[in-house]
């Protein structure tokens, strides 16, 4: 398994927002996470990514193994798309970003700054990061936010790719990529008891 989750509690600030998660991500496999706003779904792939720690429960996956992609694109912008790139390639000791910048059709952005793109191309910048990063494990949340058509195709052709070879994904979305080998959850049915009765969540699912 690439990753592997059990009975995982997962925190909110001060609140428990989820408990019991329990699930096996295999080499070319992608989970879609599925839930309504609020459910637990950045909370879940925040924790996976270990930027929150779990309250209780077992993440396992090999050291370094996972790449996480949140909503804000986290690039430097006064760098061009060919320095952001070439500086999270050095980051992670990893390839060349020439498969990256072809995979999201970054060569004519490539002197362009990232701080003088367009939305969607600055979601493309940061989606193509992931393919330099080397992990096998990618958590994606609402990663194809600002992205038009083609350019939804051009991100669901790179992550088929990455489960092709043998990477796997965990991914929030709403929309229907069409991936191979794609499992869904919907965590409401791990939403904590111990959710506070005034979380703005708690009473949306009264």
């Amino acid at each position: 398994m690439n990753l592997r989750v059990t009975d995982l509690a997962c925190a909110r600030g001060p609140a428990q927002i989820l408990a019991g998660v329990s699930f096996a991500v295999a080499p070319g496999q992608a989970l879609i996470l599925r839930g309504p706003n609020g459910a637990g779904k950045t909370t879940l792939l925040r924790t996976l990514a270990g930027l929150t720690p779990p309250l209780a429960g077992t993440i396992e996956a090999e050291p370094d193994a996972i790449a996480y992609a949140a909503h804000a694109d986290g690039l430097k912008s006064a760098l061009t798309v060919e320095e952001n790139l070439a500086f999270w390639a050095a980051v992670f000791g990893t390839r060349d970003p020439a498969p990256a910048i072809e995979a999201f059709h970054l060569g004519p952005l490539l002197q362009r700054r990232a701080g003088e793109m367009s939305a969607g191309q600055k979601r493309r910048l940061s989606l193509a990061r992931l393919l330099v990063t080397g992990r096998p494990v990618w958590c994606l949340d609402e990663p194809t936010v600002s992205l038009d058509t083609e350019n939804v195709a051009r991100f669901a052709a790179a992550v088929t790719a990455h489960l092709k070879g043998g990477g796997s994904a965990v991914i929030a979305t709403h929309i229907d990529l069409g991936l191979p080998a794609a499992e869904t959850l919907d965590i409401t049915r791990f939403v904590s008891k111990r959710l506070r009765a005034d979380d703005p969540f708690a009473e949306a699912m009264a």
